[in-house]
């Protein structure tokens, strides 16, 4: 409770106004936070799309609200992981034909997708009124997430840069493949040292044993601490699959299609570690996602 009783009258009685007008005012629902996590990588090839896919996938079946973004705006694919045909996507709202309700579509488990066109050159690279329109679109929507996964393209493109530092946490996904470690560990050096991020968070994929995985982990960490003020947390690995690429050409994901594999094991601890991760309840810059939801002054 607060101790007003040290202040002049017409202050106190101010901070109680505001005090009981905010308590009536606000809903509970505005305290719900919303965890946003860009899902990227320096090399196409390393399986960024299914580990979004996957993630997602698990968690929704923990009963979480989940929103795919999909945010390769040129060669975007999440719609066929899923074996969706959506009628609209992201290019349709950049170009203010509809709006991101009217684009959103279903997939298994209570997901949510926004999904991008493919082949089309016109978005590859967002300007400022389209970044905004997209916040705002993302910030005034109805619907409440406890995740929101973005699937950025590969490389370090501007739209790559810009989804990630309007990201709550960065989800960097590599393999153990040198030039793959390589590329990942460039984007991480752009990220910390034009963009002033800090913390990345780091899946190994396609790994043969746990030791591979550790040892990425360890080569990363090395240079990182050597050369970048950062800090990189190991979220995890994911095993070598042939099933993983069957799961791509029945347009499952492979924890649909084969719940009991040790691909699927290993998606669901992934999952099990996000969700037990504390909520960021403060927006890490000037430009987040959901930031006025973090802030409580939204909804």
């Amino acid at each position: 409770m607060t101790n007003t009783s040290h202040l002049p009258g017409d202050q106190a009685k101010t901070l109680r106004d505001l005090n009981s007008r905010q308590s009536d005012s606000v809903p509970a629902e505005v305290e719900e936070t919303t965890t946003v996590y860009s899902i990227t990588s320096g090399k196409g090839g390393v399986g960024k799309t299914a580990v979004c896919a996957n993630l997602a996938y698990n968690l929704g079946t923990m009963g979480k609200r989940v929103l795919i973004l999909d945010a390769d705006l040129g060669l975007a694919n999440i719609d066929v992981v899923f074996g969706l045909s959506p009628s609209y996507n992201l290019n349709h709202f950049f170009s203010g034909e509809y709006e991101l309700q009217d684009i959103m579509v279903d997939g298994p488990v209570g997901i949510k997708i926004l999904p991008a066109g493919s082949g089309i050159q016109n978005f590859t690279r967002l300007n400022s009124n389209q970044k905004m329109r997209l916040l705002d679109g993302l910030d005034s929507m109805h619907n409440h997430f406890d995740y929101v996964l973005i699937d950025t393209e590969a490389g370090i493109s501007e739209n790559v840069t810009y989804f990630n530092t309007a990201a709550q946490e960065i989800l960097v996904v590599t393999t153990p493949e040198p030039t793959a470690i390589t590329d990942a560990y460039a984007l991480m050096k752009l990220l910390s040292t034009q963009y002033h991020e800090k913390k990345f968070n780091l899946v190994v994929n396609q790994i043969r044993s746990e030791n591979d995985a550790l040892d990425v982990y360890r080569k990363l960490t090395m240079v990182a601490n050597r050369y970048l003020d950062i800090s990189i947390d190991y979220l995890g690995s994911i095993p070598e699959d042939r099933q993983m690429i069957d799961s791509i050409r029945k347009q499952k994901v492979i924890s649909e299609l084969n719940p009991g594999s040790k691909v699927t094991t290993a998606f669901r601890q992934l999952a099990g570690r996000i969700c037990s991760e504390p909520s960021q309840t403060t927006p890490k810059g000037n430009l987040q996602f959901f930031w006025k939801k973090l802030l409580n002054i939204g909804g």
